[in-house]
């Protein structure tokens, strides 16, 4: 289990991140780019940065090379915010997560549409309602029968 601290400069680094890809990187690759979250090494000298990109495959391939060729200025601005001995080499991934949660939603929206189409083989959606329970007949007058005693 991470200790305290790591866990403290896994979001730091979190913030400084998403916030420098917000707001300072000009590189248009990177537009659309979202920091979930941030794994730090046990020597925390190691930092990896899981990441979104909605869109294309090839959008998130270029978006990924993007933050690549971001990663020192990058690491230059976690530098200058965390107070600590060594710098964390940063390492992208993407995060699949999120576009596996979407896709989810998807098929189920799907199947739940499919289940409120009225269903051919029923007709037009008027047919008689199905006899109650058995024994609850009227038909043969017992009811009445009964009343006479």
């Amino acid at each position: 289990m991470p200790s305290h601290r790591s866990l403290r400069i896994a979001e730091a680094i979190r913030e400084v991140v998403a916030s420098a890809v917000l707001f300072e990187v000009s590189d248009p690759r990177v537009r659309g780019v979202t920091v979930l979250r941030v794994e730090v090494g046990h020597d925390l000298r190691n930092a990896t940065v899981y990441v979104t990109v909605m869109g294309s495959p090839g959008e998130r391939s270029t978006a990924m090379k993007g933050l690549r060729s971001a990663t020192g200025f990058l690491q230059s601005k976690v530098a200058a915010r965390l107070q600590i001995r060594f710098v964390p080499i940063l390492t992208f991934k993407l995060d699949e997560g999120v576009k596996k949660s979407v896709e989810m939603g998807r098929l189920i929206e799907e199947a739940v549409a499919s289940d409120r189409k009225p269903d051919p083989a029923e007709g037009d959606g008027t047919a008689a309602e199905p006899p109650g329970p058995a024994g609850d007949d009227d038909e043969d007058g017992d009811e009445d029968e009964a009343e006479d005693d």
